[in-house]
């Protein structure tokens, strides 16, 4: 990887917990400058806006978080037991993700109304989780592993709602104990009325 690059990363790399606690609206090309160590310039020699840097690092924010989420998930033999890993990993697992909590809900949030390029790549990522989700799900039907009468899709709609609206009233309340529930909650839901017996 060339300077030029390896500089453009650490932006990124930098940005993304700024971007993810403030918002867009609410980080500041001095905050960008202090948190890179740069310029104007010297930042928008890589990027050409504020929003294309934005962008970055909701994709960087957003790929750490899938990481963690899917650790482990393809060992579990059972489409099941992958499922509930990722309620699991989701709910337990905070090391490798950037600060500032779940650059989805974050950023679907703040993009709702005003970015449009942003809201674009919250609603990519969605679809993305909800594909993996899905998939899961399929082969789980294929494989006899999960209920007949389970439609993949709205299943993998239902985990990413609960989760994602667990996490909101957490962050509000300051407690982890909504997002113990919906693991709770889900993992019932999924070895009951999912698992195939």
């Amino acid at each position: 990887m060339g300077k030029g690059n390896q500089t453009r990363a650490l932006i990124i790399e930098r940005s993304a917990p700024l971007f993810n606690k403030q918002g867009y609206a609410g980080t500041a090309l001095s905050d960008l400058m202090k948190a890179t160590g740069l310029e104007k310039g010297g930042i928008y020699r890589h990027f050409a806006s504020k929003e294309e840097l934005a962008a970055e690092a909701f994709d960087f924010a957003w790929a750490a978080a899938v990481r963690v989420r899917a650790r482990g998930v393809e060992d579990e033999e059972n489409a099941v037991d992958r499922l509930k890993l990722m309620v699991a990993n989701f709910v337990e697992l905070r090391a490798g993700l950037v600060p500032g909590g779940c650059p989805l809900l974050n950023t679907a949030i703040e993009a709702d109304d005003g970015n449009a390029v942003l809201r674009e790549r919250a609603r990519r990522a969605l679809h993305d989780w909800q594909s993996l989700l899905t998939r899961i799900a399929r082969q789980g039907l294929k494989s006899g592993e999960i209920r007949k009468d389970v439609k993949p899709e709205e299943l993998a709609g239902l985990i990413i709602a609960q989760l994602e609206g667990a996490l909101m009233i957490s962050r509000l309340n300051q407690s982890h104990l909504p997002l113990e529930w919906a693991k709770n909650h889900l993992t019932d839901y999924l070895e009951t009325r999912v698992r195939a017996s």
